[in-house]
């Protein structure tokens, strides 16, 4: 294995993924964790720490082999001082310098942004982004998250908290977001909410996949809470695609493996609704690197 080594942290509500990343993408060495949302803050970062060390060592590396660990994180993020914002659908985490934190503990350079920045670089640079100049991109999960690249490079915006698509309200009224918002399109197509929304109608425990299981087979009723996830995700994108005139439009996230019953009346959506110059333009497609998105887009974050 090549020295030019970096560790590629995808920090998520849910899940913490971890691995190596070589200079083409490939991954080693992965490793994947449960996120514990109720523990403290400190255990939440001992154990990413740990983590690392663990999979340095299952490695054989030395620490001078490593260039740096980049870790995306599941909110607005001071990139430039690598310190945490605030994290949503995470307590506790507001104003948190997670960069020195883990560069303390760890003795390796490390970078830090919003987990689909990283996601973006990611499948910009390796991904079903390739080629693209003007590009968003999506992750539909836990939260709905957003990230921007124009003319080949990330759109942070003044404050560095650009690209949050899934805080973009699609209704005058509605229910109330984890970021004070009201009716923000997260809270009716992030994960937790459709199988809510499932479990209502089916009057059973339901995962995800049982629910695009069922669409497949036929069923109308799941059916058609995928057709409402993507026209209500084609209503807040129609604002975005206008807006912004992408190229292309990148849908990832565990969400996004319902595949076609999203993006079929996504697509639909936007070309009712959207002007028509945007609307031809524009490709919205599935991403290419699926899981690893987030890992291979936080390696790309250190220099």
């Amino acid at each position: 294995m090549s020295k030019r080594v970096k560790v590629g942290i995808d920090f998520g509500a849910t899940r913490i993924k971890m691995a190596f990343v070589g200079e083409k993408g490939g991954l080693s060495y992965r490793r994947e964790i449960s996120t514990p949302i109720d523990a403290k803050r400190s255990v939440l970062i001992d154990t990413i720490a740990s983590s690392v060390r663990e999979i340095i060592e299952e490695s054989g590396f030395n620490k001078r082999d490593i260039i740096g660990i980049g870790i995306g994180v599941p909110g607005p993020v001071d990139s430039k001082r690598g310190v945490i914002r605030y994290l949503p659908n995470i307590k506790g985490w507001k104003g948190v310098a997670l960069r020195s934190i883990l560069q303390t503990k760890l003795g390796i350079k490390v970078a830090l942004d919003n987990d689909v920045n990283a996601m973006t670089l990611g499948e910009y640079r390796f991904g079903s982004g390739k080629g693209a100049r003007n590009l968003v991109c999506l992750t539909l999960g836990t939260g709905v998250g957003g990230g921007i690249i124009i003319n080949g490079e990330i759109y942070r915006g003044s404050t560095m908290c650009a690209g949050e698509v899934g805080h973009i309200p699609i209704n005058e009224k509605g229910p109330k977001c984890n970021c004070r918002g009201i009716a923000c399109i997260e809270r009716y197509i992030g994960n937790r909410y459709i199988i809510e929304q499932a479990r209502m109608v089916f009057r059973k425990g339901i995962t995800l996949e049982d629910l695009t299981d069922l669409a497949r087979s036929g069923n109308k009723d799941a059916k058609r809470i995928w057709e409402d996830v993507g026209e209500k995700l084609g209503v807040a994108l129609t604002g975005v695609v206008n807006l912004l005139n992408p190229d292309r439009i990148v849908i990832g996230g565990g969400v996004s493996n319902a595949g076609e019953l999203i993006l079929r009346p996504l697509r639909r959506g936007i070309k009712i609704r959207a002007m028509k110059d945007q609307a031809l333009h524009v490709k919205i497609v599935r991403g290419k690197l699926g899981d690893n998105a987030g890992i291979v887009g936080a390696s790309l974050l250190v220099g």
